[in-house]
């Protein structure tokens, strides 16, 4: 038995420092923080072992949110409970939230400025070729069965045709597990419990989107735009630019496309979750107060539903309908992405330099694996001498 390794405690203190030091290094996007987690804290710290860490992990992919934080959030509270469930999941959040907000209040003083135009200009470009080279990867994994490929189209048209991100989402769980309910031939007393409590949990998602359009633009409004983003977001980051821009540019017109992509560049080139370029929106929209509303907001709901999906995910990942369900989500989710990307490089790739940044982009991921913040980092420095 080579399992003789023993797990060792880890105080509060503790898991503050080692997240605090993963938040301000942590580039590269939720595979390379994933990678990261399980070096320090199952080979290095041994705080965990690693089918404790795989169990986490597989989760926090079965809830929304962001995957890597969610991660962080469950070793936290593993080690500590909920003081370490919180102590994890704000230290992880915290270097990122205050490296985005400068960044913001940068940009809105400084962001019309030639070089930094230049800049912003030639990292969209790369952001989407980054979107593609993640749509890739997941695409492998999220589209098994033709089944699922045909669900990921008729999501892209319902995207394409206006429909909300959240219903997009709803229609692709409950078409997948009705799908798997008639190869069963179960229709009935085991399906539609699981059917209806899914019903359930998108309608009081619903609800929250309902009270905040009741809300003049303020604070409160900005707060509960972010925890309806943060409650029904599944997949991956990416995920999120589709119901940012149907809440922020489609339907509030709080930012326009320009201010997204270039949010979304900077959630991108920073450490920590990419989730974080809610944090830029809300400086842009109202300031400090704004930064910290959104960033509360979008991160709320993780904290929540790590805390009570302990109990629950075990019997959740027994269920066929709910397995199908989700697998319906997560082809929702990419053929969002699609759309997203798509949208992104017609809003940035403009110009002949714009193309071959992107395509330069494009090659040095796919052909040569090239670390996206690397990425990025040389995308800004080719804008800055661009202009």
């Amino acid at each position: 038995m080579a399992e003789s390794t023993e797990i060792r405690e880890a105080s509060l203190a503790e898991i503050a420092v080692v997240f605090l030091k993963l938040g301000t290094t942590a580039f590269g996007g939720p595979a390379a923080h994933l990678a990261m987690m399980e070096e320090e804290f199952v080979r290095r710290r041994h705080w965990i072992t690693h089918a404790e860490f795989l169990d986490r992990l597989a989760t926090a992919n079965l809830i929304p949110g962001p995957s890597s934080t969610e991660v962080a959030i469950f070793i936290g509270q593993l080690k500590r409970g909920w003081r370490g469930l919180i102590v994890a999941g704000c230290c992880f959040i915290i270097p990122a939230t205050v490296i985005v907000s400068l960044i913001a209040w940068a940009y809105v003083r400084f962001g019309s400025l030639p070089r930094v135009e230049g800049v912003l200009s030639a990292i969209k470009p790369a952001v989407v070729a980054i979107v593609i080279q993640a749509l890739g990867k997941l695409g492998r994994t999220g589209i098994r069965t033709p089944l699922l490929a045909v669900i990921a189209v008729l999501a892209a048209g319902l995207s394409l045709l206006g429909v909300s991100p959240v219903l997009v989402l709803v229609f692709t769980g409950l078409v997948s597990a009705a799908a798997l309910a008639m190869k069963n031939r179960l229709l009935g007393v085991v399906w539609f419990p699981k059917i209806f409590e899914l019903k359930k949990v998108v309608a009081s998602a619903m609800a929250v989107a309902a009270v905040g359009a009741a809300f003049p633009v303020g604070l409160m409004r900005l707060f509960l735009s972010f925890l309806k983003v943060g409650s029904v977001v599944f997949g991956s980051g990416y995920v999120l630019l589709a119901f940012l821009q149907t809440e922020f540019v489609e339907r509030l017109h709080w930012l326009t496309d320009k201010q997204l992509i270039d949010a979304v560049a900077v959630g991108q080139f920073t450490p920590g979750p990419l989730f974080t370029t809610a944090t830029f929106i809300g400086y842009v929209v109202a300031g400090w107060a704004g930064a910290l509303v959104a960033t509360v907001g979008i991160f709320l709901p993780g904290f929540v539903l790590v805390a009570v999906s302990g109990p629950l995910i075990p019997r959740l990942r027994k269920s066929a309908a709910a397995a199908a369900a989700l697998d319906g989500v997560v082809a929702g989710s990419l053929a969002l992405m699609a759309v997203v990307a798509w949208q992104l490089g017609k809003a940035s790739i403009v110009d002949r330099t714009t193309l071959l940044v992107f395509a330069v982009s494009l090659i040095a991921l796919l052909r040569f694996r090239m670390n996206s913040a690397w990425l990025i980092v040389a995308a800004a420095i080719v804008g800055w001498f661009m202009r």
